[in-house]
Formats: C-alpha cells, structure tokens, sequence
C-alpha cells in the first residue's frame, strides 16, 4: 500500500464541536503545498450534537469525487469510531482518543437505531465487546493501524502554557487530529500554520492557541510511534493559481460574474449559503469597478419568486435560490413568468425528497417536477452542473439563456454539489459574454408591443419605466400589447409565439452547451449521467481506461430542451447502454427513452442520501463488463 500523494481522509464528531474548521484546515493545509483537494460535508439536519463528517481526498493530480474507504480515520468521539471504522482500508490508521476506548455502544446516544443494531450484530459476530474497544480490537484485526493521542493530556500541558482556560483550549481537539495526521504522513506542518491563518483570519489570539495545540499533537506522534505510515503528503509547486471553494461559493460568484444586481430567498437547506455568501460580498470589485448585489431575505418562497420577477421586469439581472419544498410554493409565480416571458433565473438546489424528506441530504429527484412544474405549457430552459467550475459558468449561461430567449431558466443543481470543496485553477469570466438579448433601451419608441409577434417568438422587451414602453402584464392570455383576450385565434398565435423560443433556442444553443463525451464516442459501453455525478465517473473512467476497457460517458447538461437527436446518435453506436443517477426510479433514464425511444441495458441508482463515490461506480461498471450485472443496480455507501 506504500504511496504518495494519494490520500483518503475523514473527520467525524458531534455537530458544533469543530468538525468543519478541523475538515477546512486539512485541505487548505494540502492546497497549500500545491496538491488537489476534493471534500465532501455531511450532517444532519440539526444545529448541535447529531453525527457529522467531513472526507477529503487528495492527490498530486485532480481529483473530483469522494471514496468509499478511509485511509486515515480521525475522531475526537466514540460515535464517528462506530460508524467509520470499518471503512478504512488495512494499512490505514484511526486516530483515536485512548479515554474513550471503554465507551459502550449503548452509551452513544445519538446513534440511529438501524446502525445500532447493525453495530450489534457486527460485533456479535466477531465475539467482541460491544464497546469502542471492540470496534478498535477489530480494525487492527484486519490490518487498521490505531493511533491513540491523549488530547486531554496535550490540552492540559498546553493550558499551563498559554491558555487561560482548559474549556477554550478543549474546542482545539480536532485541530489537533488535523496535526496528528499530518505528522503521520510525514507532511510539514507550516502549512496547517498557513491553514489556521487563512480560516481563523483576524483572530491572532485563536491562531496561535491552535497553532501550539497543533504543534503538541505533531510532536506527539513523531516521538510515540515509528515514522512507517505507508502514506506520504509531499508538498508541490503548482503549476497554476488555484482557489479553493464549494459549490455554494463557485455559484455565488458566478452569480456576481453574470452581473446579477438582486438576489431574492427564503432560508433553506443547502441553498442558504450561497445568498448569505452573497450578502458578505454585496460590495465588491469587478475589474477595477465598483459591483453590488442586492440580497434580500423575504418571508417565504412566494414573495422571493414574485420579488426576482419584478425586478427582471424592472431590468435587473435577478435570481432567487432554494430547494424542492420551496420551489413546490414557487410554481404558480414560475407560471406567471412564464406566460408574461420573464428573464427570472431559479437556482435549485435538490435535496433529499419528498417533502421536509432529508433536508440536509443528497439526491436527484427534481428533475421531472422541474420539467412539468406549473399548470399547462410554458417554455422554460433547464441546465444542470456536474462541478463546481460548472456551476460558476453555468450561472452566467442561465442569465444569458433567460434575457435571450425572455423565458424563466432553472439551473439545477443539488446538495452534493452545494457541500462540497475543491481546488480549481482560478475562473475566467471573460470565456463568457454578458448576452441581454432583444433589451431596447434609451426609448421603446411609438407603437411599441411587449409581446409583438416575431418570427422568431422573442419580442423586444424594454425595463419598466423605460420612455414609451407601455405595456400591461397579467396572468390571463393576453394579445402583443399584454389586453387580456380570450379570442381562440389569438390564443393559438401566443402559444406558439411562445413556444417557438424554445425551438430557437434548441438550434441556438452550441453542442458543447448541451453535452459533453469523455472518452472515445464509439467505445462498446457508454455510461449517461447528468448533474454531480459526473466527478465519480469521471474519476471512476480513468481506473477503467488505464485498464484498457472500451468505455465512454457522456454528460448532459441542458436538460429542456433535451438534445434528443445528438444523444440518439451517440446511444445507437454503444452496445451496452447504462445511465447513472442519485434518484430511485432512473428520471433522466426514462426520459431520454420518451424521447428517443432508447432504452437503458443497465441502470444504476443511489436514493440513500449521500453521493455516489468513484468506487460505487467503478465496481458496478466492472460488474457490468463481466456480464454479471442485473439490469438495476442500487448503490448504498454511506455513514
């Protein structure tokens, strides 16, 4: 197992205890010495003491999904010991408090009876205690290295030092974890130093208590333990300025790039971070000018549609952000954008469904309501990001394809995308043109008709108040001037007229937009997926193609209107076909059946909550090329 540059990592602990500063300061102590950071957040839907967790995955090349092992376990709780421990790879090391090793599984209160039970059987079966210990005993059983560090003795040692109290210097175990880590694997520890700088900025007092807590913990596991750990960090010179920030961030600032001046929305989860992002940079530099935002939080979903519709049709760039049940309270709104032909971006986060469902949770399942949502027929685009640079440029599409084609445009995204962290080289916005579209301005001039015909559909539009440009908007049919009619032939023409931006924008719309192919088009397997779990398979494609397997995966991003004759093409050329998708019932699998009339040899689908990990992928294609493979697969790695 001896490598470089090639880790696993994984923080657990009860939410509120540190989890998330100990995960961020791992991967900007990595991206720091130029390697790629991937992380993935998971948590419950409650603000203190359910279980969280926090993987990384690093390499000296990019790296774009989680996996389903651990190479280095760290916890400063009994509980993420449980539930982690037999996902980490022989070889690998957990990191452990020595105190906690006669904790009882009865004890961790706030286990899920399912895994309790599980635990139960596990151990049982084993003949092993049911206690910490047990778990410990098993994992250096097949090979799991342990590692004890007695944080409280640190702790102590350090409070004599420096720290008034021993309860401010407590909230630094996991930091400490973080050092451990990075001593096992031999990584130089003024990178954590740069790490705490740059996470606890302007907090000179927490920097250097964390840093001395760090500096303990290091010091500890180079002089206990024998410098053998088959793991290495090695710090490079990168070849290029990176950033490293989550999807809710890359949308944020794709957001500012497409020069969105309002941003309306209701709290909710995992769209929420993203606006209040947005509100912490509601003044900033664009370009050596001067940008602004405004980012209001209204009383709840309908006010946020209805608040970005307005001031689209005010002639500001406007979005508002939220999840399936928000976006269910958005429809009929959506309706009325949709038939007044309203500019209004819709960014949408899916989540764990039906209903309140999983809230903080991973899944596709918004991509046929998204399709259908509102009553009757209305154009409307939908694209969807598969990573987070997606998400920065897609947002500027979305702008554009809205004031384009004067249509309401959904970008789909979802949680996993939302949580997770990356390294990337830094964004470009000038690869993407502003397009405001048919926008008139200074005067609408004499005569001017809001909903004119045209041949293409897309009639000149103007901002409210713009000199002459007198119009009526209501969510009744309507004639070119918006004068409610219910005359049947004018009915007809609106329809079509508004229909017909929708086949404008299907010839419009480049290829490169719509779909993406990796990997030789002709290969014997194609592998179809959309949104976040293109980074698992194309993590998974590289595994397979080094193995010399003939297989492709295409990516689609524009969903309506779906490029139904480009995927036709590439599905007739495979001999096994397999769609890949974080929902139940395959919903991009069967609509690319509707139309085209392909079906799916192979469809693989996970609904558990959490994203599919590259080895999820990389077996399941492996079972398939064997010929072993049933028609549906159900992936269900997850803690």
């Amino acid at each position: 197992m001896h490598r470089k540059n090639e880790l696993s990592w994984l923080v657990g602990g009860a939410q509120g205890s540190g989890v998330d500063s100990a995960a961020n300061i791992f991967a900007k102590a990595c991206a720091f010495g130029g390697l790629y950071v991937y992380g993935q957040r998971e948590y419950y839907s409650n603000i203190m003491g359910e279980h969280s967790y926090y993987q990384v995955t690093v390499s000296d090349r990019p790296v774009r999904s989680t996996r389903s092992y651990t190479d280095i376990l760290v916890s400063a709780d009994a509980e993420t010991v449980f539930l982690h421990a037999r996902d980490v790879n022989p070889g690998g090391a957990i990191i452990y408090d020595p105190k906690l090793a006669e904790t009882a599984l009865s004890k961790v209160a706030a286990l899920e009876h399912r895994a309790r039970h599980d635990l139960q059987r596990y151990l049982s079966s084993k003949n092993l205690p049911e206690t910490l210990g047990g778990m410990l005993h098993d994992a250096h059983a097949r090979g799991v290295r342990l590692y004890p560090v007695p944080f409280d003795e640190l702790l102590q040692k350090m409070t004599g030092e420096k720290a008034p109290q021993l309860s401010v210097a407590k909230r630094m175990a996991n930091t400490m974890a973080v050092a451990a880590s990075c001593a096992l694997v031999r990584y130089d520890l003024k990178f954590i130093e740069r790490a705490l700088e740059d996470v606890f900025q302007g907090k000179k007092k927490v920097i250097e208590l964390n840093l001395r807590a760090c500096e303990l913990a290091y010091e500890y596991i180079l002089k206990n333990f024998a410098q053998d750990f088959p793991i290495a960090l090695e710090a490079l010179k990168a070849s290029e300025p990176r950033i490293y920030l989550t999807g809710n961030q890359a949308t944020a600032l794709g957001k500012l790039a497409a020069g969105c001046t309002v941003q309306t929305y209701y709290p909710i989860s995992p769209a929420t971070d993203e606006s209040t992002y947005l509100e912490a940079h509601g003044v900033f530099d664009r370009g050596g000018e001067r940008g602004a935002i405004l980012v209001v939080q209204v009383e709840d979903e309908i006010a946020a549609i209805t608040m970005a519709t307005g001031a689209a049709l005010a002639g500001a760039r406007a979005a508002t952000s939220t999840s399936g049940p928000g976006f269910s309270l958005m429809v009929e709104a959506l309706g009325w954008a949709g038939i007044n032909e309203v500019p209004v971006v819709v960014t949408l986060y899916q989540r764990g469904s039906p209903s309140t469902g999983l809230p903080t949770r991973h899944e596709q399942g918004d991509l046929r309501f998204v399709l259908h949502a509102g009553h009757g027929e209305f154009p409307r685009i939908v694209l969807a990001s598969g990573d987070l640079e997606e998400c920065f440029y897609d947002e500027i599409r979305a702008f554009n394809y809205a004031e384009k084609y004067q249509v309401p445009v959904i970008h789909l995204l979802d949680k996993s995308l939302a949580s997770s962290s990356q390294t990337l080289t830094l964004f470009e916005p000038q690869r993407c043109r502003i397009e405001r579209g048919a926008l008139l301005k200074g005067s609408a001039g004499e005569g001017y008709k809001r909903f004119a015909y045209t041949e293409t559909g897309i009639s000149p539009r103007v901002a409210l108040g713009t000199p002459g440009g007198v119009f009526w908007n209501t969510g009744d049919e309507h004639d070119e001037l918006g004068h409610i009619t219910e005359d049947p032939i004018e009915r007809v023409r609106m329809m079509e007229k508004r229909a017909k931006k929708l086949e404008v924008a299907a010839r419009e719309i480049p290829l490169s937009e719509k779909l993406t192919i990796f990997g030789d088009p002709n290969a014997e397997v194609l592998l179809l997926s959309w949104g976040s779990p293109k980074g698992a398979i194309l993590d998974a494609l590289e595994v397979l193609h080094a193995e010399k397997h003939s297989v492709c995966f295409v990516q689609c991003r524009l969903l309506c209107p779906l490029p139904s004759d480009d995927l036709a093409q590439l599905l007739q050329k495979a001999k096994r076909r397999v769609c890949i998708e974080n929902n139940y019932s395959g919903q991009f699998a069967g609509l690319v059946r509707e139309s085209t009339g392909i079906a799916m040899d192979h469809l693989i689908v996970k609904f558990n909550g959490r994203p599919i990990t590259m080895d999820e992928v990389y077996d399941a294609v492996k079972q398939i090329l064997s010929g072993k493979a049933p028609r549906r697969m159900v992936l269900t790695h997850g803690a």
